[in-house]
């Protein structure tokens, strides 16, 4: 069974006062004018998922303005398990909550009914710009594989704060750090595992495929000397830099510090060195490498969300996309501005025009 959106309903989220969206498992093309509200529509299919959505916004910013009453989002989900009819909202601007049949239920359990990757332009700058930004990449994309990668992830960071609380206080009293340090251990070893491991799903996922997108590869280091990996060997690291620690007010090791090197394989070159086309090229190859090892992992493909996707590839690597993404059977949603550039898709997508009047988006079947 493919996991699929059938049905979508946006009430006062973004430029969408009520937009409804009956779907079947088909990839979907939105196009239509800059400003309509096509990512915005990208935007509530990812809340369907844990987080915060593709543009990482708070729920007060994600409310219709003026009115700002709040948003809702319903869709029934064509999931393993069966149909789930899910509902996610915040009433003026408190934070989101979920119900799964009618029923109150936890964000985590969205990452385990339904797995959402995406690309969007922001992204398009990955390889180029801070460390920062691909571990959010890195660690997004070990969510899909291991649900438990959150918690893992925030359990971590709430620890390390407490540490670094202690560290601006110049406390040297080593009792105060070894309960915070233990806890940190243990989220910094799970953290590095998934994201190993994630690693090592997308490398087997680039080759095992023939593929018309360049192959990357990729490797996590650390800002400075050798990665901890072991839950003793993280203990052992952030009790060896306590004393730099104390000098600097922050903890300097630690998976907060990793990054995840990537290279264009074919031509020996770092990414971060190529040009912008073949970067484009190596994020796409990673989005469906992603999609073909969690359709292995779990049986089905995921949802994707490729945001102006189209503009960026010209004729022939369009036409390769479309196929690649129709062999998968994933239900990928795009957008574009014009539908010529879904032209090579066919009849095996389904088309949605999407205009905008007085500030309110609006959309019609095609």
């Amino acid at each position: 069974m493919t996991l699929a959106l059938t049905k979508l309903t946006l009430s006062h989220f973004r430029s969408h006062k009520l937009s409804e969206f009956d779907c079947d498992a088909r990839p979907v093309a939105l196009y239509g004018p800059n400003g309509a509200g096509k990512t915005n529509i990208l935007e509530a299919v990812s809340l369907f998922s844990p987080g915060r959505g593709i543009r990482r916004a708070s729920a007060q910013d994600m409310t219709r303005r003026p009115e700002a009453l709040g948003w809702k989002l319903k869709g029934m989900l064509q999931a393993t398990v069966g149909t789930q009819e899910i509902e996610t909202w915040s009433d003026e601007g408190a934070p989101r909550q979920v119900k799964i049949n009618d029923k109150a239920s936890p964000q985590t359990r969205l990452g385990e009914l339904c797995r959402v990757i995406w690309l969007i332009p922001a992204m398009d700058r990955l390889w180029i710009e801070g460390a920062e930004g691909r571990r959010r990449f890195l660690d997004r994309t070990a969510l899909s594989f291991f649900p438990d990668h959150a918690e893992a992830a925030l359990t971590y960071e709430k620890t390390m704060r407490e540490r670094n609380r202690l560290l601006k206080e110049q406390i040297r009293d080593a009792h105060w750090y070894r309960a915070l340090e233990d806890q940190m251990a243990q989220s910094a070893s799970k953290i590095h595992t998934n994201r190993t491991k994630t690693v090592e799903h997308l490398t087997k996922a680039q080759e095992q495929t023939q593929t018309a997108f360049p192959i990357a590869e990729l490797e996590i280091q650390q800002t400075e000397g050798a990665i901890p990996t072991t839950e003793a060997d993280f203990k052992e690291a952030f009790a060896e830099s306590r004393p730099r620690d104390i000098m600097v007010g922050r903890t300097l090791v630690g998976p907060h510090r990793s990054d995840l090197y990537g290279a264009y394989i074919a031509k020996g070159v770092p990414a971060a060195d190529c040009s912008t086309g073949e970067q484009k090229a190596l994020l796409i190859s990673l989005i469906l490498a992603n999609a073909r090892a969690l359709a292995e992992q779990i049986g089905t493909p995921p949802i994707l969300l490729l945001d102006e996707v189209a503009a960026h590839l010209d004729a022939d690597r369009r036409a390769a996309l479309y196929d690649e993404i129709s062999d998968l059977g994933a239900q990928a949603w795009m957008t574009g501005t014009e539908m010529s550039l879904f032209d090579a898709l066919g009849d095996r997508g389904q088309y949605l025009e999407i205009t905008e009047e007085n500030g309110i988006s609006q959309s019609a079947a095609s």
